[in-house]
Formats: structure tokens, C-alpha cells, sequence
């Protein structure tokens, strides 16, 4: 069973992820009525994603006996003053969602917890490639504010339909 203490931080951490998907969820929205619908995709995307990270941490504790607790969240910011807002916001969000998940892989490391702390390896590299997701994304879509397409052609090309990652933990209700 995994430490007390990295489980609390690991119900903890399901909310977070249940809120992502939320903030991406309006995100998605946001895009979708300025008829954007490549943006839109990629959100809509990026919500279910973050479900299935949440979800992953569900499995983990239903596999380890340990107690899942499904924490209530705040609700998402709905609007955003221009195109480059969103992006910024899901920035800013990856990067405080890899010190949440630096410090779940931190407190498995000091309790000894070493099925925790292989669990967590997944995450770490699965941040990696968020923040430099959105780190390009903000790149365009700041440098692309008055050329839709700019934005709408690199979606398409960049962040197409990637297949899944087999070293993905499973997923709750897979």
C-alpha cells in the first residue's frame, strides 16, 4: 500500500487534474465560438486528456487498496480577453502541474514509497512534453493574434493525432 501521505497528495492531485480538464474544457469552448475549430479540437483534446491523467490516479489507488477520495473543484475561468489568453492560462497551468507532480514523485522518494515513485515517472516525462506543447502554442499564437489561419494551419500540422503511449499507466474505467 502506498504511504499515507503520498496518497493524500495523490487525491489532492486528482483534483487538480479534474480541474485542468475543466479549464480546458472552457478553453475548448472559448475557441469553438470564434469558429476556430482546430483550436477548439486541440482543447477539447487536452480536457480529456487531463480526465484520463485523473482517472490513471484512480486506477493506481483502486490497484494499491489504497482510499480514492474524488475532491470537489473550482470552476474554470469562462472568458478571456483575446486569443493569446487561453494559451497563456494552459501554460502557466502545466507549469504549476509539474511542481504538483515533482512534489507526488518528492514525498514517494522520502517515504521509501517505490512503487509510488515508479508510478510518478510516467507523469514526469508526460509534463515535459506539456510544457513544451504549450510553450510553442503560446509562441504562435502570440506571433499569428491576426492571422487565424496562421494558427488554425499549425494545429493541424503539429499536434495531429499522435497514437497512444503504451508505457501510459491504465486508466479507471478502461
Amino acid at each position: 500500500m502506498p504511504a499515507a501521505r503520498f496518497v493524500a497528495q495523490l487525491n489532492t492531485q486528482i483534483g487538480n487534474e479534474l480541474a485542468a480538464h475543466n479549464q480546458y474544457l472552457a478553453c475548448a469552448v472559448y475557441y469553438d465560438a470564434l469558429t476556430m475549430p482546430q483550436m477548439a479540437a486541440f482543447f477539447y483534446a487536452q480536457a480529456l486528456e487531463e480526465r484520463e491523467h485523473a482517472m490513471m490516479m484512480v486506477q493506481y489507488l483502486l490497484d494499491t487498496d489504497a482510499g480514492v477520495t474524488i475532491p470537489g473543484v473550482e470552476a474554470p475561468i469562462p472568458t478571456f480577453e483575446d486569443l493569446v489568453a487561453p494559451v497563456a492560462l494552459a501554460l502557466e497551468q502545466e507549469k504549476r502541474v509539474t511542481e504538483q507532480i515533482s512534489a507526488l514523485l518528492k514525498t514517494a522518494r522520502e517515504e521509501s514509497d517505490f512503487a509510488s515513485e515508479q508510478f510518478m515517472q510516467w507523469f514526469i516525462k508526460e509534463q515535459v512534453e506539456e510544457v513544451a506543447t504549450m510553450s510553442d502554442l503560446l509562441t504562435v499564437v502570440s506571433r499569428n493574434q491576426d492571422n487565424i489561419s496562421n494558427i488554425e494551419d499549425y494545429v493541424v500540422r503539429e499536434q495531429g493525432s499522435a497514437a497512444a503511449d503504451p508505457t501510459a499507466p491504465k486508466a479507471a474505467g478502461e
